[in-house]
């Protein structure tokens, strides 16, 4: 029987296909793959963000300034006032152009920023911005640029801004003399800029220029004096926020409230000021300054203990009179009297023509003739001290009162002893003779 080839014809079969498959395997591993061919087009330059590689060239200003438009509106007049003040020490005349707006920039203006910015400014520091008060009520402020390195008179830049749809702009820009003009005593004559000049002048211990301000007829030099040893002693400073407020405002009469607060700002206080408008030429001038508040404030503050505080008391003549007081049975003065003479010494020295009477009195302890004689020596201290500190002793009269005119009762409507009344009546008043 014949046998059959079939399973020799699949045998060939794999062993054809077992090495067609070596062969390849052997092709893929030993040869390498092509790369496909590069692509020769050239990759788009990435494109610029926003003006980081090439930065726009500044604006030419008087190109901006043939063109202004209203000015800029901002909710926060703060904001408004600090990008001005950024501007005018980068001396980008075109961008504080732009934020100010046409209305306030007439042609002398223009002359005179260009003056300023042409010369490096820098702001004081701290409080370089500083908002002076209000002109109108929730409607019109004012704001100042205090600058630093300038002479007194040529170191502030003012900016009126009013408020229209809830927005503040700036409606004038007041810029300060230039070299070889003469400085006014307040850049701004009108009863804000009176009121801040004569302010300013108090917190800078300035009596003389301060007196400038006032009528003599209604202003007494002692509450001059006192309001500066109240800033002086008390520590206060105008508040940051709405400093003078708008009270009334009349044709030739203008009241103020002016806001203060001590140095770490956790306690406020405030005093009114009324100013008048004499007749022209004549500028605005304080008229009145009711420091009720004031001293009251202070009082609370800076009592305790077995002394009385208030620097400032009514003259049973009329005026206000100056007033330190001592420790029970005492003629020694504290540091805190001490601090209070030293603007009485400058006000003396400055002016030799100025004198002084000190009243010393007593409470209603001791008999008549030790409270006459502890009344003399407290008198005679201080006129010691001035006289130390340079004041010269014929400007300088002295008298003892002892217990003779008190200030407040010595005892109660009960009869019984009355400490708080006797710690008010052991003191040296200072009458200002001019």
């Amino acid at each position: 029987m014949q046998r059959s080839k079939l399973p020799y014809f699949f045998l060939g079969l794999a062993a054809v296909l077992a090495v067609s498959a070596l062969v390849m395997l052997a092709t893929r591993h030993g040869v390498p793959e092509q790369a496909p061919p590069a692509d020769t087009t050239p990759a788009p330059a990435p494109p610029k963000i926003g003006n980081l590689a090439d930065p726009a060239p500044p604006e030419n200003p008087d190109t901006v300034l043939a063109d202004l438009g209203i000015g800029v509106a901002l909710v926060d007049p703060a904001d408004l006032v600090t990008q001005i003040a950024n501007a005018l020490e980068a001396g980008d005349l075109a961008k504080i152009a732009r934020l100010i707006g046409k209305d306030a920039m007439d042609p002398e203006v223009i002359t005179r920023l260009k003056e300023l910015a042409a010369t490096p400014l820098r702001l004081r520091q701290p409080n370089g911005v500083r908002e002076v008060g209000e002109l109108t009520l929730n409607e019109r402020t004012r704001w100042a640029l205090e600058l630093e390195g300038l002479e007194p008179g040529r170191d502030r830049i003012f900016l009126d801004l009013k408020k229209s749809n809830g927005k503040w702009m700036v409606e004038k820009i007041t810029l300060p003399p230039a070299q070889g003009e003469p400085i006014p005593k307040a850049i701004l004559a009108d009863s804000l800029g009176i009121a801040d000049a004569f302010l300013q002048a108090v917190l800078k211990q300035d009596f003389e220029f301060a007196r400038a301000f006032v009528d003599p007829a209604t202003v007494s030099d002692a509450k001059i004096a006192g309001l500066c040893i109240l800033f002086e002693e008390g520590e206060y400073r105008l508040r940051k926020n709405k400093p003078l407020r708008a009270m009334f405002q009349r044709e030739d009469t203008v009241g103020y409230l002016a806001n203060v607060e001590t140095s770490d700002a956790t306690q406020s206080a405030q005093f009114a000021m009324t100013l008048k408008q004499p007749p022209a030429p004549s500028n605005w001038i304080v008229s009145e300054i009711n420091l009720n508040q004031l001293l009251a404030d202070y009082a609370r503050r800076v009592g305790g203990g077995d002394l009385y505080y208030t620097p400032l008391v009514k003259n049973p003549g009329g005026g206000d009179t100056l007033a330190l007081y001592f420790e029970f049975d005492e003629d020694d003065m504290n540091p805190r009297t001490r601090r209070q003479l030293e603007i009485v010494t400058l006000i003396l020295r400055s002016d030799p023509d100025k004198k002084i009477t000190l009243s010393g009195h007593t409470d209603a302890l001791g008999t008549k003739d030790y409270n006459n004689s502890l009344s003399a020596r407290r008198a005679g201290v201080v006129r010691d001290y001035l006289i130390k500190a340079g004041v010269a002793a014929g400007q300088i009269v002295t008298v003892g009162k002892g217990d003779s005119q008190p200030r407040r009762p010595n005892v109660t409507e009960t009869g019984s002893d009355n400490p708080d009344g006797r710690r008010a009546n052991r003191r040296t008043e200072i009458y200002l003779d001019f």
